[in-house]
């Protein structure tokens, strides 16, 4: 199995195995014989991205292999849990739609299948890898091999309340330093000038923005320069505990947080991405909407995110989950899926799309993308994300809810790291 499994991973395999059944009877999982089953072609996909886009492609799919596509939507946590059992079992589906990092560390273990081939024949046909994003190539390749192809690509970025700024006199930010100094005067009568979130990975637009290398695979240095690392880390720290500016987050599993602060006009601004600005707008549409640039602090930058697509190695009919590779990444496909959610996409043909060029938001998304840099990577290759991502979260947290300093917190945090990453 894949050496980046983490003691949570192990424990989820175990109960993954044992609770199989009451997988397949209530949330819709597969069993073992119908997810290899003649006709049937089993997809794995996030449940928030069942689009009618999707389901066009899906339909035309299904006609053109003569095959019923059995689409099983999970959260995030409960398909790792689903695949990594079937990876033990020999049982897999065709094809696994995940959420970033997945691709390399799979493809580490030997349970992803190398696309190089399908992309040898047909990646300049389709405009791969020359018309996507080239981090979303990277981050889905091991050893100059393709292994997964980006379905969706974004970021975060600035959001606030154009009203509330307007209010207070306050220019949108571009540095740190105006941020802080607009958060200050934003935050007054119940209402703060920015809501953070306690989901560690929301950390990394500020240290790419700092300058930060999480891991140095050759040097094996982390987090550096260590004083920019420690500098990106307290700043989000006083934000709260020092400036009294934001809400002390509250831990848990849930991201919306900000959102929901935000929606309910009790935060000026929140740092998020698309993801959120159709929650906000149902949830309050009275509120008038900013999307400003990444911030900059030594560089203007931000963090890559978004989920890719993969073909297990014991995958028993790869020729056909590459046709389904291929036909969801077409671009129009992509223009109706952005045109129906708002979501951003990997090609760069993409954002000169009318849908994307025209709309405000996006657009300002779309612009961010070249910025986006991906903080994982480099780890994700050692294959121990796993336990990074344990070990982050921990210090994160520690910093942010419980106001430990940013440098202690560090410094734990690196010399843990230091005895797995090797």
């Amino acid at each position: 199995m894949s050496p980046s499994l983490s003691r949570r991973d192990m424990l989820r395999l175990a109960g993954a195995a044992a609770a199989v059944p009451v997988l397949s009877s209530c949330a819709g999982a597969p069993t073992a014989q119908n997810t290899a089953a003649p006709g049937t072609f089993t997809v794995y996909w996030n449940a928030g991205h069942d689009y009618q886009a999707y389901r066009k492609v899906i339909a035309e799919f299904e006609q053109a292999n003569k095959v019923k596509v059995n689409l099983q939507k999970y959260q995030w946590p409960d398909l790792r849990t689903r695949l990594l059992a079937d990876f033990a079992s020999g049982t897999v589906p065709d094809l696994v739609e995940e959420p970033g990092g997945w691709v390399q560390e799979f493809a580490i273990s030997g349970n992803a299948r190398s696309l190089q081939d399908f992309v040898d024949r047909d990646g300049q046909a389709m405009g791969f890898p020359s018309d996507w994003q080239p981090v979303t190539v990277e981050r889905n390749s091991y050893q100059g091999k393709v292994y997964g192809v980006q379905l969706h690509f974004t970021c975060n970025t600035l959001l606030y309340n154009k009203a509330m700024l307007r209010e207070a006199g306050v220019e949108v930010p571009t540095t740190w330093e105006e941020f802080l100094a607009a958060a200050q005067k934003l935050t007054k009568d119940g209402v703060y000038g920015v809501a953070l979130n306690q989901d560690h990975t929301y950390m990394w637009p500020w240290m790419v923005q700092a300058g930060v290398t999480p891991y140095d695979t050759q040097t094996r240095k982390i987090m550096e320069p260590r004083e920019d690392a420690v500098a990106a880390l307290q700043f989000q720290a006083d934000l709260i505990h020092k400036h009294k500016v934001a809400p002390v987050p509250v831990s848990g599993t849930d991201y919306s947080g900000p959102q929901k602060l935000f929606s309910a006009k009790r935060a000026a601004m929140i740092f998020t991405g698309p993801w959120d600005l159709d929650p906000i707008r149902k949830t309050s549409p009275d509120i008038e909407l900013g999307i400003a640039p990444p911030l900059k602090n030594k560089v203007q930058a931000t963090q890559a995110a978004g989920v890719s697509m993969l073909v297990p190695a014991k995958a028993s009919r790869p020729e056909l989950s590459w046709d389904f590779i291929k036909r969801i990444t077409a671009i129009e496909v992509e223009q109706a899926a952005t045109k129906e959610t708002g979501m951003l996409m990997p090609r760069v043909s993409w954002t000169e799309l009318p849908e994307v060029q025209s709309n405000e938001a996006i657009k300002v998304f779309a612009d961010a993308l070249p910025t986006a840099k991906d903080s994982s990577q480099q780890v994700r290759l050692t294959g121990e994300l796993g336990k990074w991502e344990e070990q982050l979260k921990v210090m994160y947290q520690q910093v942010l809810i419980q106001n430990k300093p940013a440098a202690d917190a560090l410094a734990t945090f690196a010399e843990t790291a230091e005895g797995f990453l090797k």
